[in-house]
C-alpha cells in the first residue's frame, strides 16, 4: 500500500512538472486578420508564425535605442506611432550624433502586402529590412554583432527571449524575426474611407469628400491603387533632383538608366498625419504636394505617362481632393495602445 502511494506521488510530481514545462514553453498564437476584400498578403507567415511573445519582444526592440551605437536612436525615433510611423519635425531622417540621412522615413503601414522596402526597393524581405537602418552610418551606425552582444548581456532581453523563443540567447535570426513580427502587424484598415467601403450604417462621404474621391479615382488611383493606396511600384513623378542630395532613386539599385529618379509609390493611408512628403521631405503640406502635380512636374523620358502634362486641378478641386485624402486617416491605428510601449 505504501509502495503504491509512493508511485502515485511520483507520477503526480511528474505530471505537474510536465505541465509546468509545457506552460513555460507554450506560446500564444496570434491570428493575422486580412480585411475583407483585400488582396492576399505577400508576407509568408508560415516561415515566421505570429505569437504574442515574439510580438512583445519585437516591440521592445523597436522602441529601444540599444540598437544604435551610442544608445541614442531607436527605430521609433524615425517611426512615431502617432504620425503613421514616420517622423514629423524635419525633411529627412536624423540618426546618431545628429547625422542626417538623405531620405524622408517611409510610413510603416500594411507591410504584409509589400514586396519591396525602402524608397529604392533595395530590400525585398521584411525580415532583413531592419539591417539597413541598424548598420547605416547616418542612422544607427551599429553592427549586428555588437547589437547581439548588448542584448545578450541584458537580463531584460534574456527574459523576453526565453518567453519568445524558449531560450535566453538572441541571435541575428531571432532579432530580425521578432522585429518583423511587430512591424508586419501594423495594419491600418479602419478609416472613414474603409467604413464607407464596408457600407456601415450612418457613415457616408460628405459632398466634398465624394467629389474628392471621384477626382482621386480619375487622377491618382493608377499609382495609389485601392485598398492599399499604392501599386507597390517605382515611378518617376517629375520631381527635379535635389543637387545637394543627388538621389537617383531606384537606379542606384538596378544600375538601369530607365529607373533614374524612380522611387517607391508610398501608401496614402494616414497621409493627413505623415508630413513631410516625397522621398526627400521637400513638401511640408498636402497643398504643396498638389502644387507639384499641377504646376511643378518636370518632364523626362521615363516620367509616368499620366504625368506627362501634369494634373489639371482647380483651387476648389484641390480642396475637394484633400478632403477625400483625410478620410484615409485611421485614428484606431494612430493611437493603438498595442503598438506602443506600456
Amino acid at each position: 500500500m505504501k509502495f503504491s502511494a509512493k508511485i502515485f506521488i511520483y507520477l503526480l510530481c511528474f505530471v505537474l512538472m510536465s505541465f509546468s514545462i509545457f506552460k513555460l514553453f507554450k506560446q500564444t498564437p496570434v491570428e493575422f486578420k486580412v480585411p475583407k476584400n483585400w488582396p492576399t498578403p505577400i508576407y509568408n507567415f508560415k516561415l515566421n508564425p505570429l505569437t504574442r511573445e515574439k510580438f512583445e519582444l519585437g516591440k521592445s526592440l523597436f522602441y529601444d535605442p540599444i540598437l544604435s551605437s551610442d544608445s541614442s536612436t531607436s527605430c521609433a525615433s524615425c517611426h512615431l506611432s502617432y504620425t503613421a510611423f514616420t517622423h514629423a519635425d524635419h525633411a529627412i531622417s536624423h540618426g546618431v550624433n545628429g547625422k542626417s540621412g538623405t531620405r524622408n522615413a517611409l510610413t510603416l503601414i500594411n507591410l504584409a502586402w509589400s514586396k519591396s522596402f525602402m524608397w529604392d526597393g533595395g530590400v525585398n524581405n521584411l525580415e532583413v529590412q531592419a539591417i539597413n537602418p541598424i548598420t547605416h552610418v547616418s542612422e544607427m551606425n551599429e553592427s549586428l554583432e555588437h547589437v547581439l552582444i548588448k542584448l545578450n548581456r541584458s537580463d531584460k532581453y534574456k527574459r523576453l527571449a526565453q518567453t519568445a523563443f524558449n531560450e535566453e540567447k538572441i541571435d541575428s535570426k531571432k532579432l530580425l524575426k521578432a522585429l518583423a513580427q511587430f512591424t508586419v502587424r501594423l495594419v491600418s484598415a479602419n478609416s472613414k474611407y474603409d467604413s464607407v467601403m464596408r457600407k456601415e450604417p450612418n457613415v457616408k462621404f460628405t459632398d466634398q469628400e465624394e467629389k474628392g474621391y471621384k477626382l482621386f479615382q480619375k487622377n491618382c488611383s493608377v499609382c495609389h491603387t485601392e485598398p492599399l493606396f499604392t501599386n507597390n511600384k517605382f515611378e518617376n513623378i517629375g520631381l527635379p533632383i535635389d543637387p545637394e542630395i543627388n538621389d537617383i532613386g531606384r537606379m542606384k539599385i538596378t544600375s538601369n538608366s530607365e529607373d533614374s529618379l524612380k522611387f517607391k509609390v508610398p501608401t496614402l493611408r494616414n497621409i493627413e498625419f505623415s508630413a513631410p512628403y516625397f522621398h526627400d521631405g521637400r513638401a511640408k503640406k498636402l497643398k504643396d504636394v498638389l502644387e507639384h502635380y499641377t504646376n511643378g512636374v518636370r518632364k523626362s523620358i521615363n516620367i509616368h505617362s499620366a504625368l506627362q502634362n501634369g494634373i489639371s486641378l482647380s483651387s476648389s478641386e484641390k480642396v475637394e481632393l484633400i478632403s477625400f485624402l483625410k478620410t484615409l486617416t485611421d485614428k484606431n491605428y494612430l493611437y493603438n495602445s498595442e503598438y506602443r510601449l506600456r
